[in-house]
Formats: C-alpha cells, structure tokens, sequence
C-alpha cells in the first residue's frame, strides 16, 4: 500500500493496447494504485475502446482495483457484464438519456463503488438528485474521448473542492476524482483542492520516462498541495494508516464492532498483544481509520467507556466461576 492521502489511477488509454497484460502488470510492479480503465462506444464519445471482455481478460493479470469509467450511452443495459468482468468501481456520466438511478443502485447492491462523472460543461448541480447513492464524483478537466489533452485550470477550480459536498452523506470511503490532463505540473494544484484520487494517462507512457519515479512525484506533489494548502502546512494522515481505537474481550468486540460499522466506517479486529483475559486469550484490539479517528472518538467515545466497563465485569465474573485459565503456550 501507498503511503501518503494522494492515489494515482492509471489509465491505460495511451498504453500499448495490442498488450494491455505487459501496461496492466508495469502498472503495479511501479506502484500505481489503481487501473483506471476508460471504455469508449464511439456514440456519448466520438472514440471507441475496449468493452468488458477485455477487462474480465486482464482481472487475474493483477491484484490492482479496477476502477471503469463508462463513457457509453446505455451504461445500465451492459452493467452486469462490466459487474461480472471484476469492476471495483464504476463510473458513468450523468449527461447521458437513460435513468440514472437505477444503476447506481445496482452497482452499489452489487458491492461495488459507484460514480457519477461530469464533463467540463455540465454543472455540479446536475449530480444533487443522485448524491446519496454516489460513493465517486469524477470531475472531468477535459473533453472526454481522447487522451492528451490539456488541463482545464478552471473548471478544476470550480469543481473539485464543491465536490467534496456532494459526498457529505459517507462517512468514510467518499473519493473526488479529476481526470484530464492531470501530471507533474498540475499535481499540486489538484491535491490543494482535495482531490483524493488522480487520473493519469498519457504522462505515464512517455518513452524513456520512469513510471515508478513518475506515480511517485505526482503522489507526493498532490499531498503537498493538500498539505500547504488546505492542511496548514499539517502533513496529510496517510489514507490506509489504522489506529487502534479500543481493545476490549472478543465476544464484547465484536458487538462493538458492529455498531461502528453500522455507521459507514470500517473496522479492522486483530488479536492483541495486551492484556490476556482470565479465559486464557489475549483482547482483541479494534482498529479505525487514522483519518476519521475524530469522528469515531465523537460517536463512539461515551459506548467506548461503557464496553470497558462491561469487560471489567465479565472478567470479574469469569473468574469467580471458573478461576483464571492459563494462556496456551506455543512452541
């Protein structure tokens, strides 16, 4: 996993499509996040791309997310054959005929991230109707169709940060996306809007260009624009970092468990190295998000203290009825 809040999507438009397998796993051993994966029907766009048999071909070339950006008329009439293919997330363009929410409800029921993409012209405002069932707003800063174009400074200014509204509803897990143009030059302006995850394409297939040291520095430019600009000059909390919110006795940690994640944040339970119960088995630590670790000390912080009481209690019973059980011993 990447260090740093920033994560680049590699879009393999402007590889070699003659060997996508070879630009798929370059990708990964270069340390790219993601494959962003732009498929064109040459009618909502005047090019045409790969469809879903070629992505459901390079899903086992990889153990990178799929992330598909559907620039189709009828997205709902092919979803499931993109769903089927091994799309981690899908997203489409709100200025399509079709209905939208719909298929926004079938991707998310399927377990996937979905997304609404805007092009330059259409406004945030066409995205509102949809804003609880989005999970990804993707921010186009050039015409979608062709690769290499310029970037739109303006419409990335507008855009971007507003965007972050729109997913006001999530918790945890709520992505912008800006794709066009995005490279060494406009990384840090993008990431001081707060953009969480950038598209590249044509800036990481330049022959004779490092592609590792490439993902790098956009990276790292991106999370200084966030940190100087939007952070207080605070380095952003790495994205996958996990901080240990509590350590309770497995049977209480798991309720505990499900009551956080009721609330749209995930939560890792591992096998402690702390205190060992008088049954013998260590507590189990409960671990969050170091970036909503705030949130959950706000929601949590008051059911944290009464769990803790509740295994104080189950201890002291524990042991009036069964004495203290030695720990297993390993060899």
């Amino acid at each position: 996993m990447s260090g740093g809040r920033a994560r680049v999507a590699a879009s393999i438009l402007d590889a070699d499509l003659s060997n996508l397998e070879y630009a798929v796993r370059r990708v990964e051993k270069n340390g790219g996040d993601r494959i962003h994966l732009d498929v064109m029907d040459a009618h909502f766009v005047p090019n045409l791309t790969f469809g879903a048999k070629t992505i459901k071909h390079l899903r086992p070339r990889t153990e990178l997310p799929f992330d598909a950006h559907l620039m189709v008329d009828e997205p709902g009439r092919f979803l499931d054959e993109y769903l089927e293919a091994g799309c981690d997330s899908i997203t489409f363009h709100v200025e399509i005929e079709e209905e939208i929410a719909p298929t926004l409800r079938r991707i998310r029921e399927a377990g996937r991230a979905a997304g609404l993409a805007v092009k330059p012209a259409t406004p945030l405002s066409a995205l509102e109707p949809y804003a609880e069932l989005i999970d990804i707003v993707l921010v186009m800063t050039v015409e979608p169709g062709f690769g290499g174009q310029s970037f739109m400074k303006d419409i990335a200014r507008e855009k971007l940060l507003p965007a972050r509204q729109l997913l006001r509803h999530k918790a945890f897990g709520g992505e912008v996306h800006v794709d066009g143009g995005i490279n060494r030059e406009t990384a840090e302006f993008v990431g001081g809007l707060g953009v969480d995850v950038l598209v590249v394409g044509s800036a990481l297939w330049i022959k004779g260009h490092d592609m590792g040291r490439e993902i790098r520095l956009i990276r790292a430019l991106a999370d200084e624009g966030y940190q100087f600009t939007l952070n207080d000059g605070v380095e952003p909390i790495p994205r996958d970092k996990m901080v240990t919110f509590t350590s309770l006795p497995e049977h209480i940690a798991r309720r505990f468990m499900d009551e956080i994640e009721a609330g749209g944040i995930p939560v890792v339970m591992l096998r402690g190295d702390g205190q060992i119960n008088p049954d013998g088995i260590r507590d189990y630590d409960l671990l969050v998000p170091a970036t909503v670790e705030a949130l959950v000390v706000e929601r949590h912080a008051d059911q944290r203290a009464r769990y803790q009481r509740d295994a104080d209690g189950w201890r002291e019973k524990f042991i009036a009825e069964h004495g203290v059980i030695p720990p297993p011993s390993h060899p």
